[in-house]
């Protein structure tokens, strides 16, 4: 910033240093006569204008009626009586418009002017040249000024990129900070960016500290509640065969979401694969598995993707997609696009959609999308927290929105494409 401080203050002195704007030259009033009577003009070099700027002529012409004042000129009596007695004639027979009058008796016009004598042959008027729209000095400006935004434009463009690139970087780190991915290598650069990484890194662990703990509890209970369930069946065969069958089909319910839910505690705290995997390859297998079993699974091919992860946990993460938009909408269509450095990956069902203000709840854990609580429509309501987890921990995202076309729900799946 000093240095851009410095460059503009030279660039100015070198403005103002070359002069001010050229402007026209005074031009005394034996020229401007010589001019009205046809006499050679005599030379005339002042010392106020530049030798590189030329003199423009007098402009002289011919009337048949009184000459008219130009704009911003004004009849000025004092000339007019000064021309009449140069020319020697009467000062009825001269007319004098100037843009801005001579003080003190002064004999040089300065600016617009126009000056008339009617001569035997009939009116002779000498105007005073226009003035150069775009002259060396303009140029000379114009050119410092150029000079001057390419100078600052490139050290101001790299000192953004400086600024910019590590704040970046330290967003895309703060944007992970809870989803389960690894933390990527933090920048470094001054004392507030270093600053600014420690607090993201420190964020970063706390909160996977509390994902642990929240796991950890998870498994816990889920591990514990295996006994007292032992101790139920055992009392349970004592009922009667109707009682015994109806609770026999409780316990078996809550063994299988206990299960779910330890398999989803030491998974969400295990480490994945980091290798490359063609998304396109794997999700045209998925469906090919899926579909052999006669469910209406359709598929829009894309172009080629790899991404880095899990092939098991990304494959696992699609089969809970697949197979919600299955249990809810009877098909399920699977596509996937290429959008700047990352991969969208849309399945979508014909169900009846969902309520746009349940999307995000409906990716907690024992959240179920069918409000009856049934386990042959609604699972266990951990299907949707797995695919949350898996993405997160690929770098990744997933929502739920409603189809466009209002033909169903759809889910959203992102990844960064490998590079």
């Amino acid at each position: 910033m000093i240095g851009s401080v410095v460059a503009a203050t030279a660039i100015l002195f070198f403005v103002t240093f070359s002069g001010p704007p050229p402007m026209a030259p005074p031009r005394p009033l034996e020229a401007i006569t010589a001019a009205l009577t046809g006499r050679p003009q005599p030379p005339y070099h002042p010392r106020r204008h530049r030798e590189e700027e030329p003199v423009a002529p007098l402009i002289v012409t011919r009337a048949a009626a009184l000459p008219t004042p130009r704009s911003r000129e004004q009849a000025d009596p004092g000339t007019r009586a000064r021309i009449a007695a140069l020319l020697g004639t009467d000062v009825a027979r001269v007319v004098a418009y100037t843009e801005l009058r001579p003080r003190f008796g002064g004999r040089d016009l300065f600016g617009s002017f126009t000056v008339g004598w009617a001569a035997p042959d009939g009116w002779r008027v000498v105007h005073s040249p226009p003035r150069p729209r775009f002259t060396r000095w303009h140029a000379r400006t114009l050119a410092a000024m150029l000079i001057a935004i390419l100078a600052l434009s490139l050290p101001a463009w790299a000192l953004a990129r400086a600024i910019t690139r590590p704040l970046a970087r330290l967003a895309d780190a703060a944007d992970r900070a809870g989803t389960g991915a690894p933390l990527p290598a933090l920048p470094e650069g001054g004392r507030e960016v270093r600053e600014l990484a420690q607090a993201v890194a420190t964020m970063h662990a706390r909160l996977a500290g509390h994902a642990e703990s929240r796991t950890a509890m998870l498994g816990a209970i889920a591990h514990d509640l295996g006994t007292p369930l032992s101790r139920l069946a055992f009392w349970v065969e004592q009922l009667p065969d109707a009682a015994r069958d109806r609770a026999v089909a409780d316990i078996d319910e809550m063994r299988a979401m206990i299960a779910q839910t330890l398999r989803f505690a030491r998974e969400d705290a295990g480490a994945l694969d980091d290798t490359l995997v063609e998304l396109s390859s794997l999700l045209d297998a998925l469906a090919q598995d899926m579909a052999l079993g006669g469910e209406a699974i359709g598929v829009t091919p894309g172009p080629r993707v790899v991404v880095r992860g899990d092939p098991g946990e990304l494959r696992r993460l699609f089969a809970n997609l697949i197979g919600n938009a299955l249990r809810y909408g009877e098909s399920a269509m699977l596509s996937w696009r290429v959008e700047g450095a990352r991969v969208v990956v849309t399945v979508a069902d014909r169900g009846p959609g969902i309520d746009p203000a349940q999307a995000e709840r409906l990716f907690d854990p024992f959240v179920r999308g069918d409000p009856s609580r049934n386990r042959a429509t609604g699972g266990s309501g951990l299907g949707l927290a797995i695919v949350r987890s898996i993405a997160g921990r690929h770098g990744g995202t997933a929502t739920l929105a409603n189809r466009a076309d209002g033909a169903g729900a759809e889910a959203l799946v992102t990844f960064p494409v490998a590079r």
